[in-house]
This record gives C-alpha cells, structure tokens and sequence, in this order.
C-alpha cells in the first residue's frame, strides 16, 4: 500500500477509535456550527478524522482503499493529497453554506475527502468496476452516482451524525481539482464529465426549491 494512503487510513483509525472512547476530545474536535463561528475554525479540519462508529469507519475507510489507487497512479501523491485534503475543506465549506444558521449543528466523517478521492478515481477510469458485497460488479461512475444520492437522503433525513452535507462539497472539491490537474478529461470523457455533474446540479436545484 502507498505510504501517504497508509498514513491517512492509520490517522482516520486511531484518531477516530480515541473518539468512540473519549467523548471530551469527540465534542471538542468535531463540526459544529456554533463553535466553528465562535472561532475554532480548526473543527473544519479535525471532524474529518472523526466517525460516527466503527461501521461508519470502516465504510469511509474501505472506499478511500478501493479508489484512492487510482489517484495516486494517475496523478502522483502531492496531487492525491491535494485532492484528499482539499475535497475535505470543500465539505466542511459546504457545510457550513448549508447549515450556517443551525448553531447545533454538528457532524463527523471523512465523507467530503472520500467523495473526492472517489470522484476524482470516476473521472480518471470511469469504467472500473467495484464489486458490491463481492458478487456483484457495479461501475465505478454509477457507484459514485448512487453514493451521492444516498447522501440526499441522509441530508433530508437528518436521522444520524453523519457529514451528508460534506459528500458533496468534497464531490465538488475532487471534481474541480481533478479537472484542473487533468483539463483534457472534459473532452476525452465528456459523457462521464456530465454525467457526474448531475447529482450536484440536483443538490443545488433542491436547495434553491428549499428541499432539503
């Protein structure tokens, strides 16, 4: 495995397991609005090493591990990191566009670096397949598609800590960046280009019908 890759999995675990364990450093590094506007802007950053619980973890963990390669081949490991790093300042962005308001709102989750990554790894090699529940090959755009509708319904459910909001800055982020690294994407790919943009365009359109 990548080093880089490695030392982010390895952060992810051990600072999210101190968090299942420590519910003082949990609340003191996680996203929460009011706090964030009170100036500990640093929650930004640190939520995103934080989970919900170990299925949350692993769930995050295990996609960064399918899609990250993929990045790091194509693009190298400063890029893979800027994508990583920077999708994840996206969510929390986003998030605080959404939510700026809710003073309690709070949430964790690598969600917005993940959907980066994964969004980056989709416009790279569209067409891998990722095998669900380890039967069933699905493409690598469609997964990416449902990911995010997925996080539709985790955004209007409002049923858990989970960072929904964050999957689509850090979509928007991986997006963006990957496009500017590699510019000549949007016309060897561009049915994958237009493709992927669809579950953000709803995002915004049902934010702007105040769906969400």
């Amino acid at each position: 495995m990548n080093l880089f890759l490695a030392g982010i999995i390895i952060a992810n675990v051990l600072i999210s397991y101190k968090g299942f364990n420590d519910l003082y450093f949990f609340r003191k590094y996680e996203f929460h609005i009011g706090s964030i506007r009170s100036g500990e802007q640093m929650r930004m950053l640190s939520s995103g090493f934080l989970h919900v619980d170990m299925m949350h973890l692993f769930f995050n963990m295990l996609t960064l591990w399918f899609f990250a390669p993929t990045v790091i081949r194509h693009l190298g490991n400063f890029s893979f990191l800027l994508i990583y790093f920077g999708s994840l300042i996206f969510g929390s962005l986003l998030t605080m566009i959404f939510h700026k308001d809710d003073y309690s709102y709070r949430a964790v989750g690598a969600s917005g670096a993940v959907t980066g990554i994964l969004y980056a790894s989709i416009l790279l090699e569209p067409n891998n397949d990722l095998w669900l529940y380890a039967v069933l090959p699905i493409p690598g755009y469609l997964f990416g598609i449902l990911y995010l509708l997925y996080s539709i319904y985790g955004m209007r459910a409002k049923n858990d800590n989970i960072g929904h909001t964050a999957h689509f800055g850090g979509a928007v982020g991986g997006y963006l960046i990957t496009l500017i690294k590699v510019p000549s994407l949007i016309t060897d790919q561009t049915f994958i280009v237009i493709l992927l943009a669809v579950p953000i365009l709803i995002l915004f359109g049902m934010a702007k019908l105040g769906k969400l």
